[in-house]
């Protein structure tokens, strides 16, 4: 007989406003998944894995309780998801001083017949960006921040990397933490700026990223992640991509903030770029791509920055032409 596995919920950092509360999380099976420093390689393959296979726990009964006593109840989705957003109007009383409202997510235990891990208490926070915020910064991770290896022949560095290295071992971009952190604190000399990661990867992998932000000393921030696409997967593709979607909704979220976004020429960040800039004019303060050095792809991303107009955009080869280039604009000290 095979040992049941415990229950267990993650959250995921999220974002909201003074008056609304949103919350992400799936609930899973628990695979005690070990995310200490040093490695070896197959252990690293071996937390990949059950991350990846990871499952889920559908219809299940979540609380959510908010740090006035508020109970939330909500059922996860076939996926195991859980989405809440409601309108809540005493929000602003519970941000902390970074601007993060934390609360609590749990099963309701009386509807659970598993077992269920760490006393059934699930810790999150959802991000109020500050008043005082000069814009907002939305980052790509991918070949923008950490090296993988998207424009690689059929992805295999992105595999290899992924799937071999774990995250002490990936190396963040060289001049990234430091152009982040000054976007971060902007030109008023503390961390008002708020800020979000978009990537392509699937929320089976949010932890190891959260990891790689944390240990590198990245700017906190809700990261923004998609499902995971299994093949013949017969669920409707999105209309738009991810990427756009995210930063879509952020724009609307937040309709007074303007936005700084950060990405590379590996994909197709270019093109989601500056499809938004040019739909929502005034709002995109600035656009930064790192180069990765692929020569057509290099080739075809400067065609668009010739014939773009509605914002600031940079091909950049380092981070120090970006700091530049921040600093001569007034977004940073």
């Amino acid at each position: 007989m095979f040992k049941k596995k415990a229950l267990r919920i993650n959250t995921y950092l999220g974002y909201g406003t003074n008056s609304i509360f949103r919350a992400t999380g799936r609930a899973i099976e628990d695979e005690n998944i070990d995310f200490s420093t040093n490695q070896s390689i197959f252990k690293t393959l071996r937390n990949i894995y059950r991350q990846l296979e990871s499952d889920e726990i559908r219809d299940a009964e979540i609380e959510l309780k908010l740090p006035n006593g508020k109970i939330i109840e909500t059922n996860t989705d076939q996926e195991g998801y859980y989405h809440v957003e409601l309108d809540i109007a005493t929000l602003s009383e519970y941000i902390d001083d970074e601007g993060w409202i934390t609360y609590s997510v749990a099963y309701k235990k009386e509807n659970t017949r598993k077992k269920i891990s760490n006393n059934n208490i699930f810790k999150s926070q959802m991000l109020i960006p500050s008043n005082q915020a000069e814009y907002g910064i939305v980052s790509d991770i991918d070949d923008t921040i950490l090296h993988t290896g998207v424009a690689s022949l059929f992805k295999w560095r992105v595999i290899a990397n992924t799937l071999f290295k774990n995250f002490d071992k990936r190396i963040a971009i060289e001049g990234t933490v430091k152009f982040c952190k000054k976007l971060h604190f902007g030109t008023k000399g503390f961390p008002s700026n708020p800020f979000f990661y978009v990537s392509n990867s699937p929320w089976n992998l949010y932890d190891y990223l959260s990891a790689f932000l944390n240990k590198n000393h990245f700017p906190k921030g809700p990261i923004l992640l998609r499902d995971f696409r299994i093949p013949f997967d017969k669920t409707p593709k999105p209309k738009v991509p991810h990427k756009q979607f995210e930063i879509v909704n952020l724009l609307t979220m937040y309709p007074h903030l303007k936005f700084i976004l950060i990405g590379d020429s590996g994909e197709k960040d270019a093109d989601i770029y500056t499809k938004i800039a040019e739909q929502y004019p005034d709002r995109i303060l600035a656009i930064y791509l790192r180069n990765v050095k692929h020569r057509r792809k290099e080739k075809r991303i400067k065609k668009i920055i010739c014939c773009f107009t509605a914002s600031p955009i940079l091909l950049v080869h380092t981070y120090d032409e970006a700091i530049n280039h921040a600093q001569e604009s007034g977004f940073i000290n």
